[in-house]
């Protein structure tokens, strides 16, 4: 059995900022994630796409963020269970809990962080006769690897922050970049979607609003997309490669037997630190939800660093929090 002071339930880039402001106050961390990798979503399914709204980094590629998280953590000495996901979760008499993985290993901790982003997930696919045909032989739903794109006929289809990204980051990759939407405007960043007007009007990129998937054309690999507009008319694309970007379906998988209040696959949290209805366990990150929740790393980040102080008295009872600024004398004077 593994004992740690806090079990964090995520090894995406929520979970691994929470291991350095636990190791700031001096309680060691143990992660478990359900992915054969640290990183959540940035590794598994863009590790390639950049970022734009972490502080200090006027882009960063997301897995260069994971990798910089891990060297932030290092001194720490956190330990970690991937590939594997939590089925049990058993309260002990003094407070603290045992949790049970997949691989039926054990980790006894006085305090559960569940930072595991959408939980389990998958895309969302648009409803097409044929897709599965073509899913692996041009239907992808994310981009591990720009360079599969090179010099590629490429349509994206999708209104949010990641098909507005990679349309304006494989603009300099693909021969051709067409992107997709079924409305007139997108949903995510302003300034991302003015990029990728402007790539439009100078003929960096296709742009076509209104409009749908409806049929998918090929012989053993995707080689022409047919989209229906807003008139019913039919458009016609040869293309190499479709991504569909139409988010992820989140899946609270065994948490959501915990007894967790939930509202649509999330976690409800109080705001004054991040704790559930259930004492000692706290929820971070994308996972979670409260009035005016915003799903971004940054906040995430945030909401590590609150509950995190609010964690210490389960982990100290004895002891007063007394808090220094990290720049005092770095981490090592912690």
């Amino acid at each position: 059995m593994i004992t740690t002071d806090i079990c964090i339930i995520g090894a995406g880039p929520v979970g691994l900022f929470a291991v350095f402001e636990a190791g700031l106050l001096k309680m060691r961390c143990h992660l478990i994630d359900a992915l054969p990798q640290v990183g959540g979503q940035l590794s598994e399914i863009y590790p390639q796409k950049p970022i734009y709204d972490i502080p200090g980094y006027p882009e960063v590629k997301a897995q260069e963020l994971v990798d910089n998280l891990m060297k932030q953590i290092k001194p720490f000495t956190p330990t970690f269970s991937l590939g594997e996901r939590v089925d049990h979760l058993a309260k002990q008499s003094d407070g603290s809990y045992i949790l049970t993985t997949s691989d039926k290993n054990q980790i006894h901790a006085q305090v559960i962080v569940i930072a595991g982003g959408l939980g389990c997930f998958e895309p969302r696919k648009p409803v097409l006769e044929n897709l599965e045909r073509f899913e692996g032989k041009g239907v992808t739903y994310m981009v591990k690897n720009p360079e599969t794109f090179r010099d590629k006929k490429v349509v994206l289809a999708g209104g949010g922050d990641s098909a507005l990204d990679w349309a304006i980051f494989l603009s300099n990759v693909a021969e051709k970049v067409t992107l997709v939407h079924r409305n007139e405007t997108f949903r995510g960043a302003p300034d991302s979607a003015a990029k990728v007007f402007d790539l439009a009007n100078r003929g960096k990129i296709d742009l076509i609003l209104s409009a749908n998937l409806k049929e998918l054309g090929g012989n053993g690999h995707l080689n022409q997309i047919t989209l229906e507009g807003k008139g019913k008319e039919e458009i016609k694309i040869d293309t190499d490669y479709l991504i569909a970007l139409f988010g992820l379906s989140p899946k609270l998988g065994p948490i959501g037997e915990w007894g967790l209040s939930v509202d649509k696959n999330a976690i409800e949290v109080d705001t004054r630190d991040y704790s559930t209805n259930i004492e000692r366990i706290y929820a971070i990150g994308d996972i979670n939800t409260y009035p005016g929740k915003l799903k971004l790393i940054l906040c995430g980040f945030h909401e590590a660093a609150i509950m995190m102080h609010s964690a210490f008295k389960f982990v100290y009872p004895d002891q007063k929090l007394s808090f220094k600024y990290t720049t005092v004398n770095g981490v090592n004077a912690f």
